[in-house]
C-alpha cells in the first residue's frame, strides 16, 4: 500500500513548512512555506552558509540596512527552494509591518523584484502577510497587481471570510496553535475529530466551498499526525519535516476526510465584513485575538534575531 503521504497527495497539495533545503529535497512537496522563525533556524545551519554569505556581501557592497539584508537572505532561501519544488514558495513580509498597509505593499513589491533578479517569476512566489485588518487590505491591493498573497496567522472564520472577500490567493489557518490555546485555557484533551483546530479548518473549508471562494485553504501548524489525517482532502496542508517523515513511513489506509460537495451541506452563515464588524468579531473571539497577537510577536522576535545575526556577520566581514 502507498504511504499515507502518497495517499494524501492524491487530494491535497502537500507543502513543506521548512527553510531546510535538505528536508525539502527529501520529501518532494509541491510547495514550500517559510517564516522568520524557520529562516532563522536555517541560517544557523552549516549547509546553508553560502546563502548567508551572499546576502552579507551584497549588503556590504550596497551599504544596505540590516533589515534589507535580512530580507535578501529570506529571498536567497526562497530562490533555492524554488529549485526543489515545482510549485510556490512563500516568503513573509516583516512582522513589524503587520499593521502597515503601505509598508506591506511596498515590501511585497521589493520581494517580488528580488526574486525577479534571480530569474524567479512572481507565479512561483506567495507573499505571506499576517491576517490583520491592515494585512487583508494590503492583500487586496497586491492581488490586483497580480502579486499572490498567503494570508497567514488565521485563527477565526471572520479572518478567513475577510480574506476570501479580499481575493487572497491562499490562507493559512493554524491548527496546532488553536489547539494549544484550548488545552491551556480549558485543560481538556481532544481527539483528532474534536480538536478545535481541526474543527476550525473544517468550518473555514465549508465556508469557502459553499460560497465559491477562489482562495486556497491551507491548514498549517500541526501538533500531531492525527490532525493532518483529519483534514485529508483540504485544498492544501503545510507540514513540518518530522510529520512528513511520519506520514512517509506509515503505510496504513488514509480515508479522505474533506470533500467540496459534502462540505457545502451545512455551511456557516455568509459574512460581509467592514472594518468595524471585522474588529468587533475578532475582539469577541479571545483565542483568535490572543493567538494573532502572539504570532506577530513571535515572528517579530525571530525577525529581530535574524537581523542581529546579520549585524554580527556584517561586523565580522567588514
Amino acid at each position: 500500500m502507498p504511504s499515507k503521504l502518497d495517499q494524501l497527495k492524491q487530494w491535497t497539495i502537500v507543502t513543506a513548512d521548512s527553510g531546510d533545503i535538505g528536508a525539502i529535497a527529501q520529501y518532494k512537496p509541491q510547495d514550500c512555506t517559510t517564516n522568520p522563525s524557520l529562516i532563522l533556524k536555517a541560517a544557523a545551519m552549516e549547509a546553508h552558509q553560502e546563502l548567508v554569505e551572499e546576502a552579507i556581501l551584497w549588503g556590504l557592497n550596497h551599504s544596505a540596512a540590516t533589515s534589507r539584508i535580512a530580507q535578501r537572505l529570506s529571498v536567497n532561501f526562497g530562490a533555492e527552494l524554488t529549485k526543489l519544488v515545482p510549485g510556490r514558495v512563500s516568503t513573509e513580509v516583516d512582522a513589524d509591518l503587520s499593521f502597515d498597509v503601505e509598508g506591506t505593499v511596498a515590501q511585497a513589491r521589493e520581494i517580488i523584484a528580488d526574486y525577479h533578479q534571480r530569474g524567479v517569476g512572481r507565479e512561483r512566489v506567495l507573499i505571506k502577510v499576517a491576517a490583520t485588518w491592515e494585512g487583508i487590505q494590503a492583500a487586496a491591493m497586491l492581488q490586483k497587481e497580480a502579486i499572490d498573497v498567503n494570508l497567514t496567522l488565521i485563527f477565526s472564520l471572520a479572518q478567513a471570510a475577510a480574506a476570501f472577500e479580499a481575493g487572497a490567493y491562499l490562507i493559512s489557518p493554524f491548527v496546532g496553535r488553536i489547539l494549544d490555546w484550548h488545552v491551556k485555557n480549558e485543560g481538556k484533551s481532544y481527539t483528532a475529530e474534536t480538536d478545535p483546530g481541526v474543527v476550525s479548518v473544517r468550518e473555514i473549508y465549508a465556508y469557502a466551498k459553499a460560497y465559491e471562494a477562489k482562495t486556497i485553504v491551507m491548514g498549517a501548524s500541526f501538533r500531531n499526525q492525527g490532525e493532518i489525517e483529519a483534514l485529508a482532502g483540504c485544498d492544501s496542508l503545510t507540514i513540518a519535516p518530522a510529520l512528513l517523515d511520519a506520514l512517509a513511513k506509515d503505510e496504513g489506509a488514509l480515508p479522505r476526510a474533506l470533500e467540496p460537495e459534502s462540505a457545502k451541506a451545512n455551511p456557516p452563515a455568509q459574512m460581509f465584513l467592514d472594518e468595524k464588524s471585522f474588529r468587533y468579531m475578532l475582539n469577541e473571539d479571545a483565542m483568535a485575538t490572543e493567538k494573532l497577537a502572539e504570532g506577530i510577536r513571535v515572528f517579530s522576535r525571530d525577525l529581530q534575531a535574524l537581523r542581529e545575526l546579520v549585524s554580527k556577520r556584517l561586523a565580522l566581514a567588514a
